[in-house]
């Protein structure tokens, strides 16, 4: 185990949290290569707990206890990445990797960040796809769909408390809930719509939106080796030139792209596969805010659009995604590999599921390396840009009210067994068909998560299991 940072550097009065320190913390050496990949294995092996848990662990491991990078640095490329659609857990490591080891550091960074959390979830899926009707899965399943709920409640009131500051903040939350709830607006709309109120709003009345933005706190510097290594002149490839952007979009578009495009040349615009691949390119370039706010637009086009899923199964698949490391977006993972294992046409099941899987991880993933090589550079230049920030900020408000009607899609289809559309997209449920039991179970687990603050493993553990015994009373 690490000694603590004050052993290594001599300093004193040195606090845990983020973003505290009484001083300046002189930094180590510049960390090897193959010291690089042991800490991205470990934290790719590690990274429970969403975004906040995975940002939580990056933040202790490099800022705390090795002082890889500073402080500012750390929290400068994490605002980088909250700009950017996808995953920003899995981007901050690209970029740290990046940092530290160039291309190749980033590469391998952001690809261990994902691979252990792929690995178990196409396991889970195969599991799934194979025993998913027997009786204690469905068992099992029923009380994690109960967790599911509570989870979702919980991301909706974090991210609220945070992003919801003034009234005009709740007005955006309110207004992306009606949009895709009553309105049935596509989701990419509304963060475009979001994020122009936001940049608008930002010259017409600042002090409303500004305190929406997500911009950097001042806090005293914890120097790290990154900083050393700038100071020494040895991260020349941090430097933007003529040719960077040019070059990154000529090597990274055609590898990203690629292989979609080939897909849909080969096998035809209506196949599994090219639909696939082209819904998930799509959703990397629109995941603004995270798994939770893409998920009700994935969830209405994988069930409704394409047919893929039954409505309850996402929320199983957010259940598997839950207990598994890497970003929460592996749920999407499950659904490629369901799509294809019942389409697979001449391919076995699971060897079509498993392309399914893969492709859906290529289109979901590729995209991140392409963001943080192609901005990084030129991530100076964003420091301090209070329009951004702005835009950030309404869009982080409209997530608010997304995941809200992501929470009331899953509590519908987990508490009653029927629900109407009563037009436009509109679903109410069918008061009759109400499940006491999933009823009691979604209540227990949200005592459990909102009330006595257990934690999210504990609490899937204990619901699957309250679902088996619960179901096996009551026959």
């Amino acid at each position: 185990m690490s000694a603590p940072a004050s052993d290594k550097t001599g300093a004193s009065d040195k606090t845990g949290a983020l973003g505290k320190t009484a001083e300046i913390v002189e930094a180590p050496a510049a960390p090897s290569f193959r010291e690089g990949v042991k800490l991205w294995a470990k934290i790719g092996l590690l990274s429970f707990g969403g975004p906040a848990g995975q940002i939580a662990l990056m933040h202790r491991e490099l800022v705390e206890e090795r002082r890889w990078i500073g402080e500012q640095r750390f929290l400068h490329a994490l605002n980088y990445c909250m700009l950017l659609p996808g995953p920003e857990a899995q981007q901050l490591a690209i970029y740290i990797g990046w940092l530290l080891h160039r291309t190749i550091g980033g590469l391998v960074a952001g690809i261990l960040f994902v691979a252990p959390g792929a690995l178990v979830m196409l396991t889970l899926s195969i599991l799934y796809a194979l025993y998913g009707d027997a009786p204690l899965v469905e068992a099992l399943f029923f009380g994690v769909k109960a967790a599911v709920l509570a989870i979702v409640i919980e991301a909706m009131i974090r991210i609220g408390r945070r992003a919801l500051k003034n009234r005009v903040m709740v007005s955006i939350a309110l207004a992306a809930f009606i949009a895709i709830y009553a309105l049935n607006m596509p989701f990419p709309l509304i963060v475009l719509l979001a994020g122009l109120t936001g940049w608008i709003g930002n010259r017409v009345a600042p002090a409303l939106f500004s305190g929406a933005a997500h911009g950097k706190d001042a806090v005293p510097d914890i120097r790290g080796a990154v900083d050393l290594m700038f100071e020494r002149g040895e991260l020349a490839h941090t430097q933007p030139t003529r040719w960077h952007a040019p070059r990154t979009v000529a090597i990274w578009l055609p590898i990203w792209l690629g292989p979609v495009l080939l897909i849909w040349a080969f096998t035809g615009p209506a196949s599994v596969w090219t639909q696939i691949g082209g819904f998930f390119s799509v959703m990397a370039v629109v995941t603004f805010g995270g798994a939770y706010a893409v998920l009700a637009y994935v969830a209405q086009a994988a069930v409704e659009s394409f047919g893929w899923l039954a409505p309850g199964e996402m929320v199983d698949g957010l259940g598997l995604a839950e207990t598994t490391p890497g970003p929460l977006i592996l749920v999407l993972q499950f659904v490629g590999f369901l799509a294809a294992f019942r389409q697979s046409g001449s391919l076995s099941p699971l060897l079509a599921g498993s392309l399914g899987a893969m492709l859906t991880l290529w289109a979901t993933f590729t995209p991140c390396f392409f963001w943080i090589f192609l901005g990084a550079p030129y991530i100076e230049s964003l420091r301090g840009n209070k329009a951004l920030s702005a835009a950030l900020g309404a869009i982080t408000a409209a997530v608010v009210g997304v995941i809200m009607n992501l929470a009331l899609w899953f509590g519908l289809h987990v508490i009653f067994g029927e629900v109407r559309n009563v037009g436009l997209g509109t679903d109410v449920p069918v008061l009759s068909s109400i499940d006491w039991r999933a009823a009691l179970l979604s209540c227990a687990a949200m005592i459990a998560i909102l009330k006595l603050k257990i934690g999210m493993l504990p609490t899937l553990a204990g619901s699957a299991l309250a679902g088996v015994l619960l179901l096996a009373a009551s026959g």
